[in-house]
């Protein structure tokens, strides 16, 4: 399987993250921000939402005295093997519980692994309810805002070969059934902006996704909602855009 070239801004994001963590790592007792930016090299206008939102997540605590950073219970819970896989299912779980109340919508992390689309964790609720799944996510990659964000994750010969798999079929009347036109939109789709499903998949229901992209992992943050709030997509999906980088970070980790 091959991949689009083309980085996120959440990937970024997460490089940016990862620097910061191993230079605070260095230092037992605290350091200051200023000595984070001078041996990351990133800029203040970067390291100042970066060490707000690691604080947030629990990855770092500032420290008393001196206003110091030294690495959070996040991080130290973090271990090794089968606890450090529990460590981040619980603590992906927590982050999607958290943004399935700030968007008002039932939010999903998708993975695209051996060759197959899968659900990995949701978050829904009685008010939040998640997506009627009534045909498997495997097979509607073509009109599933997450299924066509993990597409475009993909080359055209990965593309080609997922849909040798799994045939395009129509699902509603707005279904795209050409390959041609299908792969035309993908291409099209800039990489920080968020892919929609407008009753692409089901009827009644409108979905946007946003990549989840670390290394070489094909992943997406996705959310649900019923047609009726429609209205709402565009926020949503911008506040799912604005969450992707912690939970790349989670999963990165």
């Amino acid at each position: 399987m091959a991949l689009r070239p083309e980085p996120t801004v959440s990937f970024q994001s997460v490089q940016y993250a990862l620097r910061v963590l191993e230079a605070v790592s260095r230092h037992s007792g605290g350091v200051s921000d200023d000595q984070i930016a001078r041996e990351t090299g990133l800029p203040t206008a970067h390291l100042g939402p970066m060490l707000d939102m690691l604080r947030r997540e629990g990855y770092l605590d500032r420290l008393a005295e001196g206003g110091a950073y030294a690495i959070g219970d996040s991080l130290v819970l973090l271990g090794s093997g089968r606890a450090q896989e529990r460590a981040v299912e619980e603590k992906v779980q927590h982050s999607l519980a958290e943004l399935r109340d700030t968007v008002g919508a039932a939010v999903y992390v998708s993975r695209y692994i051996d060759g197959e689309v899968r659900v990995t964790q949701y978050a829904d609720g009685p008010l939040t309810p998640k997506v009627n799944e009534y045909v498997d996510f495997r097979f509607a990659a073509h009109a599933s805002a997450i299924g066509k964000c993990l597409l475009t994750q993909l080359d055209p010969n990965g593309r080609r070969e997922h849909l040798s798999r799994h045939k395009i079929t129509r699902f509603t009347s707005r279904t795209i059934t050409s390959e041609q036109l299908l792969f035309s939109k993908l291409d099209s789709q800039p990489p920080t902006v968020p892919m929609l499903d407008l009753q692409e998949y089901a009827v009644g229901t409108v979905c946007a996704a946003v990549p989840l992209t670390a290394g070489s992992a094909v992943g997406c943050l996705a959310l649900s909602m019923p047609v009726e709030h429609a209205h709402r997509l565009r926020a949503a999906a911008d506040a799912l855009n604005r969450n992707a980088a912690p939970m790349v970070l989670s999963l990165a980790l």
